[in-house]
């Protein structure tokens, strides 16, 4: 069983506990089930009201399904997801039929990676940032004009644009659009999903300052899915680290860039770009390939690819375990290891 860092809290809005997503691996004229891939398992995290936690790893590490399913647009294997609503009441998102998450569902939205194919090309911006309005009992059209006006400006586009198509509009300002959708239902939990990774770099740095501008203004809370590093760092207050399918490592920012405990997490600073031609980067190798989620390595995931793996690594999966204040990690030997991060 891992050791769950999870405490009660009044400035929690999110804690996950033991989550797993498991995808069945079937194969024959009756299907029968011969497996898992085991694409979320036994995580857990927290997330305090109005700040933002980043989720990053490799592609294929089970970000994005992990947080699909805290929005509940996956079903769980199994775990809790305790989120508390704005009544102050705590719900089990796990736990919840549909019926019962329904008035829960303005609470917690979403922002896609992709701007273009997120959009609804038959769909005016009126239409698009409206309809969540009307789904969710808006049904006035003058105050759903009203309130998608005061939306636009918000995110930096002009009212006038709303009776025009997404095609009329640049990467950058779809995502404004997507995110004015987010924001129309006055959500506390936003799940932003790669949002930039698809933009420009310029146009990367607008839509962070919009985010954490709007953070500040509407007391926002994130969690942001991301596998860029410098990004991250940039928009998160903590960030935890995932590899097949498991988190290795949780702490702030700042703590984790600069002394990181678990030899992935090192690996992933020592090829973050460092705006200082006297600084190398870049020399730590991870070798071999990432182990597949259908078919994980005994005891720790990440033994076959570390340099320090010893045989308990091998042999017994390490306890996700608190070594300093709100810093937590997945290693065996993380008390013994000085590894080098970011300063």
């Amino acid at each position: 069983m891992t050791n769950r860092p999870i405490t009660q809290s009044p400035n929690r809005l999110l804690e996950v506990k033991n989550l797993k997503k498991y995808f069945p691996i079937r194969k024959g004229f009756f299907r029968t089930t011969i497996g898992n891939v085991r694409a979320v398992d036994d995580v857990s995290f927290f997330i305090n009201a109005g700040e933002t936690l980043g989720l990053v790893g490799e592609s294929g590490c089970g970000k994005t399904t992990a947080s699909r399913c805290i929005l509940r647009a996956l079903v769980p294997t199994s775990g809790e997801m305790i989120f508390r609503t704005k009544e102050g009441a705590s719900a089990d998102l796990a736990k919840l039929s549909r019926a019962q998450l329904r008035p829960l569902r303005p609470q917690m939205q979403m922002i896609f990676q992709d701007p273009y194919g997120s959009l609804n090309p038959r769909m005016t911006l009126f239409d698009i940032v409206g309809e969540p309005m009307y789904v969710n009992g808006m049904t006035n059209r003058k105050e759903r004009v009203e309130r998608v006006a005061e939306l636009l400006r918000l995110v930096g586009l002009r009212p006038e644009y709303m009776q025009r198509y997404p095609h009329a509009f640049s990467g950058g300002q779809r995502q404004r659009i997507g995110i004015a959708r987010a924001l129309s239902v006055n959500p506390r939990l936003v799940v932003a999903d790669e949002p930039v990774s698809a933009l420009d770099v310029s146009v990367q740095a607008q839509i962070l300052n919009l985010m954490l501008d709007l953070q500040k203004r509407l007391n926002l809370t994130y969690l942001f899915v991301a596998h860029n590093l410098s990004v991250v760092r940039h928009i998160c207050d903590r960030v935890a680290v995932m590899y097949v399918g498991k988190i290795v490592e949780m702490a702030n920012t700042l703590e984790l860039y600069a002394a990181p405990k678990h030899p992935y997490t090192a690996a992933l600073m020592s090829a973050v770009p460092v705006a200082d031609p006297r600084i190398k980067t870049g020399n730590v190798e991870l070798k071999g390939e990432v182990p597949s989620p259908a078919n994980p390595p005994s005891g720790c995931y990440f033994h076959p690819r570390c340099e320090f793996a010893a045989e308990v690594c091998r042999k017994d999966a390490p306890a996700f375990r608190e070594i300093t204040p709100n810093h937590f990690v997945s290693c065996h030997r993380a008390d013994e290891l000085r590894l080098p991060g970011i300063g």
